[in-house]
This record gives C-alpha cells, structure tokens and sequence, in this order.
C-alpha cells in the first residue's frame, strides 16, 4: 500500500467491516473525494439459487472463453472498475487494500491469454459476501466471473450475496430488491456463521 495523498485519509479496515456488519457500505464523491456512507433501502441481493445463465453466457461457461483466477490481481480489479467521475476514488482504492492485506476482500479475475478480460472484487464476512463492482473489456467477462464467485460462494456455504443497489444488468442476471429490514436480518444471521472465501 502506499501512504495516502496530503488532505486524504485511508477508511481504516476495522471501520470498514464494522459499518459492513451494520448494512453500510461506503462511496466517494467524483467532484469532492469526501466519502459518505450507505445503506439503502431498497437493498439489492442476488440468491445465489437464482443466478440466471443466458444460453451465450452458458456457451462462453463451456467453451471456457476466459481463465478464471481468484485474488491474482485484485488492485488491478479495483482500477478497471473505475470510470470517469467514479466513486472508487483513490481513498477507497487503497483503503480496500487494506483489506485485501487481511484476506477480508477478495476479487475474481477472467483472463483472455495475458489480458484481464474482466473481473470483480467485494467483501467477506462472516457468510456474506458484498460485491462492490465488476468491469467487462471483453464479451460476457464480468458475467463469467459472476457465475464463478455465485459457484464458490455456494460450495463454501455462503448465503448472502449482497449487490446494493439494483440495475438492469443485474437484474437480468437474477438479482432482486428487498426492504432493508429484512436485509439486516439476513445480514445479521449470516455474520454469526465463519466462513472461508479460499
């Protein structure tokens, strides 16, 4: 990790997965870097029973387009999936590492030879895991790893996969809105059960 720039200060690891055992997750401001906090409500989910495999993505599964890794490349995850005017600002970037340092964040990574083809990183704790974002350079890329971390998580006996905030893409994939009071209480049911990512 290297230190943070004059004026920024990294969210400490503690921190962070206290608030994530609270149903917060934390987001830069583009114009600002100032980091807020949220929960929202509705909360977006997916059930990993319910993970929804299109037949293109099913023959990029069986062809295997891409080699899938696990925490081969988890900064270069978190940079990928940063866009313009986007919320992983550097602050969070080095405070994630942190994380990673602890073996409490994790990524999935889809190579095309030597080429990250796509991946995405989150947050485990207890038997819940958070995802936090995905990128896709090539075809179906995130998706393929999508369905690697819903297989992983199901073998190790996870049983909330968080996506926070519902889109059209993730909702084509499965993904459903529930309130945040029931979400809380399947947070809090999976915290009390130890599970292993690796």
């Amino acid at each position: 990790m290297k230190p943070p720039a004059e004026g920024e200060q990294l969210i400490t690891s503690d921190i962070l997965l206290r608030a994530y055992g609270a149903g917060f997750f934390p987001m830069a401001d583009p114009a600002t870097d100032s980091i807020s906090w949220y929960s929202p409500d509705p909360r977006a989910i997916l059930d990993l029973a319910d993970l929804k495999i299109s037949r293109s993505l099913e023959r990029a599964l069986k062809r295997g387009t891409y080699r899938v890794t696990v925490d081969a490349a988890f900064e270069r995850v978190m940079r990928s999936c940063q866009r313009p005017e986007t919320w992983i600002s550097e602050t969070i970037v080095q405070s994630y590492l942190g994380l990673r340092e602890r073996a409490d964040a994790h990524s999935i990574e889809c190579w095309a030879g030597d080429r990250l083809a796509g991946g995405l990183y989150g947050v485990c704790l207890g038997a819940a895991f958070f995802g936090e974002s995905m990128f896709s350079h090539l075809p179906d890329a995130s998706k393929v790893a999508l369905v690697h971390l819903v297989r992983r998580l199901s073998e190790r006996g996870y049983e909330l996969l968080d996506v926070q905030f519902q889109t059209p893409h993730l909702k084509s994939l499965g993904a459903r809105e529930i309130p945040r009071s029931e979400y809380l209480e399947r947070l809090a049911a999976a915290l009390e059960k130890p599970r292993s990512f690796v």
